[in-house]
């Protein structure tokens, strides 16, 4: 392709741009408003997918200690729990912590304490933290055959519970980005369609006068490619904005909330949906010009 070919299609390009200025707005408009309901929707999947993470990972096992286990056998316990497989860990609760503990969680119900007197009915105790939730359900059953060991709990229908909305979000959540992008592509194309429609008779002159697809397809492609980049490029921006406003109200209440920080995921996120907007924009006006081309 010789320079003054390319330089043909920019002008020819530009100037399209200009003479159908209120169609590219609009264009430009539902690519914009499309990809930041694609951005917004993509933020909220991959934020309720980081949270799901978060909770797996802050599911633990507590092993309780037999009240006739000597000290010996809690320290054996301890070097047994920290080389097996998978334990991050290992973290001992004396029985006047345990009970410290649980009046913190009590506040205001203090009185609900009276009824032991001096008794402390907590046993010893150990808080294990493994790499991956999916290990907890295996050496549960090793850890209750150790000697001195009571029980092991770790909240089986809770980790359950997890385990299948983690799944639920992840599958939901690919199949429904999907649609949206077919959605996405469909409006786009629709859109640029108009465009190409309005100009069908440039089109068929050029055909009948001997100009190859190629040569009328390459401005249409540059004019989807420019108005796909430049919405996609407005949604990005808008989409920033909102997630650093939306991040900062839910700091202000919520310190510890696990939100997926601002950068980088927010420049890849952005990135990813300006060249997803390119490519949409590309694709939307070569469907929509395929039609005017059989002449």
């Amino acid at each position: 392709m010789s320079f003054s070919t390319k330089w043909y299609y920019l002008r020819e390009t530009f100037k399209s741009l200009k003479r159908n200025s209120l169609m590219s707005i609009a264009s430009v408009s539902t690519v914009a408003l499309s990809i930041l309901v694609l951005g917004l929707f993509l933020t909220m999947v991959l934020n309720v997918n980081n949270l799901a993470q978060y909770l797996e990972n802050q599911v633990q096992v507590t092993v309780y200690m037999e009240d006739s286990a000597t000290a010996v056998q809690r320290r054996q316990t301890e070097q047994q729990l920290k080389i097996m497989p998978g334990v991050m860990e290992v973290k001992g609760v004396t029985k006047e912590q345990a009970l410290a503990n649980f009046k913190k969680r009590l506040r205001e119900q203090q009185k609900l304490l009276d009824a032991l007197g001096e008794e402390n009915p907590f046993p010893y105790s150990f808080e294990i933290k493994v790499d991956k939730p999916e290990r907890i359900q295996q050496i549960v059953p090793k850890i209750e055959q150790m000697p001195g060991v009571e029980t092991a709990k770790f909240g089986q229908e809770v980790v359950e519970h997890i385990f299948q909305l983690t799944r639920i979000l992840r599958i939901g959540g690919i199949l429904l980005i999907v649609m949206l992008a077919i959605a996405t592509l469909f409006i786009i194309s629709n859109t640029i369609r108009l465009t190409v429609f309005a100009r069908r008779r440039e089109v068929s002159i050029m055909k009948y006068v001997g100009a190859t697809n190629w040569f009328i397809r390459w401005p249409f492609l540059l004019e989807g490619m420019i108005m796909g980049f430049v919405g996609a490029l407005v949604a990005a921006v808008s989409l920033f904005k909102i997630y650093d406003a939306v991040q900062e109200k839910i700091y202000a209440t919520l310190a510890f909330f696990p939100l997926l920080p601002s950068w980088p995921f927010m420049g890849y996120l952005c990135a990813g949906l300006v060249a997803v907007g390119t490519i949409i924009g590309a694709a939307g006006s070569g469907i929509s010009l395929r039609k005017f081309l059989d002449v």
